[in-house]
C-alpha cells in the first residue's frame, strides 16, 4: 500500500468517527473510537483496501446501534 492511500484511509477513518459522533448522539465519544477501531481491526487483513472504510463505517455503526 502506498503512503498515500494510508493517510487517505486514516483521514476516512477520522471522518467516519466524527460523522458516528453526530449520529449517535446518546453514546460516548469514547464508545464511538471503540467501534471504529473495533471494526478496523475487523478488517486489518485485507489485501484490497478501496472499500475498506465504508466496511468499517458499516460495520461500527451496527455495533453502536446495538448498544443503544
Amino acid at each position: 500500500m502506498s503512503d498515500g492511500k494510508v493517510v487517505d484511509e486514516s483521514k476516512a477513518i477520522s471522518e467516519i468517527v466524527q460523522r458516528l459522533r453526530e449520529q449517535f448522539p446518546a453514546a460516548s465519544p469514547e464508545s464511538v473510537t471503540d467501534a471504529v477501531e473495533y471494526a478496523r481491526a475487523t478488517f486489518s487483513g485485507a489485501k484490497v483496501r478501496d472499500f475498506v472504510p465504508v466496511l468499517i463505517e458499516k460495520e461500527a455503526k451496527a455495533l453502536l446501534a446495538g448498544r443503544a
